[in-house]
């Protein structure tokens, strides 16, 4: 007991709730970093994959866990003589100012810089209103 009596002991409660609004952006944050890197692929002329578990049964009826390729969906996409550039979060389209959804560059090359934008307004929670409209539009928000 003496090697204990040297020791700063105190009595502690581990918080392991995360506050959702910050796991909403931490969420959008992780899903512009991948648009980022779908991008760069984009720009080489190469298709960008993340792999991703998935759980099979064999013939004989066994469950195992397998990694799978998955390819990202980019948020942008070519018209009207340039790119339009939405911000997602899941499947569904933010709106950006209530009423916009996308955002208009003549140039591939400029498409991260409005990543960048996103990022920037996600971190700062520009965009926590418009998610939350998404997550009530699909009864996930009780609020």
């Amino acid at each position: 007991m003496s090697a204990l009596v040297k020791l700063n002991l105190k009595t502690v409660k581990r918080v392991t709730e995360v506050d959702p609004v910050t796991a909403r952006r931490d969420r959008l944050v992780a899903g512009i970093d991948e648009q980022l890197a779908a991008l760069a692929a984009a720009v080489a002329g190469k298709t960008h994959t993340v792999d991703v578990k998935r759980a099979v049964r064999d013939a004989d009826g066994v469950r195992s866990v397998v990694t799978v390729a998955r390819q990202v969906r980019a948020w942008h996409f070519a018209q009207d003589g340039g790119y339009y550039v939405q911000c997602r979060y899941g499947t569904r389209v933010l709106m950006l100012h209530g009423k916009s959804n996308a955002v208009f560059v003549d140039k591939l090359e400029q498409v991260a810089e409005v990543l960048g934008v996103y990022r920037a307004a996600a971190l700062t929670g520009e965009f926590d209103r418009a998610i939350l409209l998404v997550m009530r539009a699909r009864g996930k928000v009780a609020e």
